[in-house]
C-alpha cells in the first residue's frame, strides 16, 4: 500500500549528487586545488532545516555555528547553541513558517547574532564578482558564502531558497550547494554560471533581486547598546517613513533651524517609531541575596555607560533634549516617542525579555513577571546601575525563574522626561532623547539631502556625521546603519 507523502525528489541535471563517484572526484579535485577550506567546518554543522519555510533560519544557524559564535542564550538544557528555532529575532517564527523570509532578514539576523555580513543583490553584482568572491571564501575557512536563489533554473520543484556554498572547483567552474532542505536533494554540485542566473531573479514577495551573503565572524559583540527592532508588525510602516516620507517632507518643508528639521522627523511619526531601536541590557539568572557584580557585569555596564555619555556629550543630543523639552511644554504631540512607561512598567517587560534569553524559550502572554524589585546600586561611585529583579513564571511548565536584569543608572538634573524620586531623576537608559539621538545618526545620509537652506544642510551634515565620533559610539551607529540597509533593501527603498 503507497504511504501519504514524498520521500525525496530525484535530483535532476545539470546538478551532479555529492556522493556519487563524479561528485566525490569534484571534490577530491577542489581539494587539492585549496578551494574546500570553508567545508569541513560547515559540513560539521550541517543541518536540515526543522520546517518547510525555515531554509533561511537553517542556512544562518550551520554558518553561525561553523564560524563558531556563541549566542549567548540557551538551546536546551545549559547549552548554548544556534538552531532555526531561536532566529526569531526578526520575524515571528510563526510567520516565517507560513510565509518564509526575505533576503534582507536573513542578512540582519545574521548581523544581529554576532557576524560580519556583506549582502549583494545580483543588481548590485555579476557573475565575475560572484565568482571571486565564492573561490575567496572557498579557500579559508574564517567565511561562508550564503545563496538567495530560484530553484527553477536548476531544474528543480520549488521557488525561493536559501543555502550555504560547501566549495568550488575551478576547472569545472562548479559550487558545492550544502542544500539545507534535505529531506528533499542531497548536496550536489552545479555550475557556477547557472546558479547566477538562480540568485540573478526577482524575489515576488518583496519586488527585489535576490543574492549573495558573505558571512564571517565579527570580532566584537554585535551591539553594545541598541538594535533596531524589527520583529513587530509595524516596523515595515517606520521604515518606510523614515526613507521616503521624510526626505519628502525635508525636501517641500521651507526650514530654516535644527528644530524644525526634528519636528519634521519626530513630530508626527509612526506609533511604532518608539519600538524601532531597542536597548539591550545585561542579564542574568537570579541568586539569593546577592546583589554583586562580577568583573566581567562591571566591564560591560561601564562599556554601555561610556555610549550613553559619548551620546548625550554630542551637539545633536543638546538639540534633540531642548526640542523635546520645547514640545513638552506647549503641547502633547509627541506621546508616540514619550516615556510614557512607568518604572516598574519597564522593568516587567524587560524581566521577561531576560527570561526568554536564559531560558532559551519565548514566553507569551503579557503578565509573565511577578515581584518586580528594583534597586539602584553604587549611586555614589563612578558607574551606578540599576537593577531590576522579577520572579518569570513559564507558561505551561508550572516552573519560576528568577532573574535580574542590569542597566547602568541615568542621573539626571530634574526635569519633564525623567522619573523622579525625591527631586532627583533617577531611572533606566536609554531615555527618548538618549534613542532619537541614535536614530538621527543611523538615518541614511541621503535623508538630508533635500532640505532647501544650504546653510542648515550643511550644519545638520555636521551634526549627523561619524566621522568626529568616539570609536564605541561610531561602531554603534554603523551597526545600526547597516542594520537599516538590509531592512530597508527589503522594502525596496533606497539607504545609500
Amino acid at each position: 500500500m503507497a504511504s501519504a507523502g514524498l520521500y525525496r525528489r530525484t535530483l535532476p541535471p545539470p546538478s551532479i549528487e555529492f556522493s556519487s563517484a563524479e561528485g566525490k572526484r569534484i571534490f577530491t579535485e577542489a581539494l587539492a586545488k585549496g578551494t574546500m577550506n570553508g567545508f569541513f567546518k560547515l559540513i560539521s554543522y550541517y543541518q536540515t532545516q526543522s520546517e518547510p519555510a525555515f531554509c533561511g533560519l537553517a542556512t544562518l544557524s550551520v554558518v553561525l555555528n561553523a564560524l563558531a559564535i556563541d549566542p549567548g542564550r540557551k538551546w536546551k538544557g545549559p547549552w548554548r547553541w544556534f538552531d532555526d528555532t531561536m532566529l526569531d529575532c526578526c520575524e515571528p517564527l510563526d510567520k516565517i513558517m507560513s510565509q518564509g523570509i526575505t533576503f534582507g532578514k536573513v542578512a540582519c539576523l545574521a548581523r544581529c547574532n554576532g557576524a560580519k555580513v556583506e549582502a549583494f543583490r545580483s543588481d548590485q553584482s555579476n557573475v565575475d564578482d560572484f565568482r571571486n568572491r565564492v573561490i575567496s571564501c572557498s579557500s579559508q575557512e574564517d567565511c561562508h558564502v550564503i545563496v538567495s536563489y530560484l530553484r527553477t533554473p536548476l531544474n528543480q520543484t520549488g521557488s525561493g531558497h536559501f543555502s550555504p556554498l560547501g566549495g568550488y572547483h575551478a576547472e569545472r567552474d562548479m559550487v558545492l550547494i550544502l542544500d539545507v532542505a534535505r529531506f528533499k536533494y542531497p548536496p550536489h554540485w552545479v555550475p557556477l554560471t547557472i546558479l547566477w542566473n538562480a540568485l540573478n531573479t526577482i524575489d515576488q514577495d518583496t519586488g527585489q533581486h535576490r543574492g549573495y551573503m558573505i558571512i564571517s565572524r565579527l570580532n566584537r559583540a554585535p551591539s553594545i547598546l541598541y538594535t533596531v527592532s524589527c520583529r513587530h508588525e509595524g516596523w515595515g510602516s517606520v521604515a518606510k517613513f523614515l526613507t521616503e516620507d521624510v526626505p519628502l517632507l525635508l525636501k517641500s518643508e521651507d526650514l530654516k533651524e535644527i528644530p524644525e528639521v526634528l519636528s519634521v522627523v519626530y513630530k508626527s511619526p509612526p506609533a511604532e517609531l518608539r519600538e524601532f531601536i531597542t536597548w539591550i541590557a545585561e542579564v542574568r539568572r537570579q541568586e539569593d541575596g546577592n546583589l554583586t557584580l562580577s568583573e566581567e557585569e562591571r566591564g560591560r555596564l561601564a562599556i554601555k555607560a561610556d555610549v550613553l555619555e559619548q551620546i548625550r556629550s554630542t551637539a545633536l543630543f543638546n538639540h534633540v533634549i531642548k526640542w523635546l523639552d520645547s514640545e513638552r511644554s506647549c503641547c502633547d504631540t509627541i506621546a508616540n516617542l514619550g516615556d510614557r512607561d512607568t518604572l516598574s512598567a519597564l522593568a516587567a517587560r524587560v524581566c521577561c525579555q531576560g527570561a526568554d534569553l536564559l531560558t532559551g524559550c519565548r514566553l507569551s502572554g503579557g503578565n509573565c513577571c511577578s515581584k518586580i524589585d528594583v534597586k539602584h546600586l553604587n549611586v555614589d561611585s563612578e558607574n551606578p546601575v540599576t537593577l531590576i529583579s522579577g520572579t518569570v513564571t513559564t507558561t505551561g511548565y508550572n516552573s519560576e525563574q528568577g532573574v535580574d536584569v542590569l542597566v547602568p543608572l541615568c542621573l539626571r538634573k530634574p526635569s519633564s522626561l525623567c522619573l523622579c524620586n525625591e527631586g532627583q531623576c533617577i531611572g533606566m537608559h536609554p531615555s527618548t532623547a538618549d534613542v532619537l539621538t541614535v536614530l538621527l545618526f543611523a538615518l541614511p545620509l541621503h535623508t538630508w539631502s533635500g532640505i532647501k537652506e544650504e546653510k542648515l544642510r550643511i550644519e545638520v551634515a555636521s551634526l549627523i556625521t561619524t566621522e568626529d565620533l568616539p570609536p564605541l559610539l561610531s561602531e554603534e551607529v554603523l551597526f545600526l546603519r547597516e542594520q537599516l540597509h538590509f531592512l530597508m533593501t527589503d522594502n525596496g527603498a533606497p539607504s545609500t
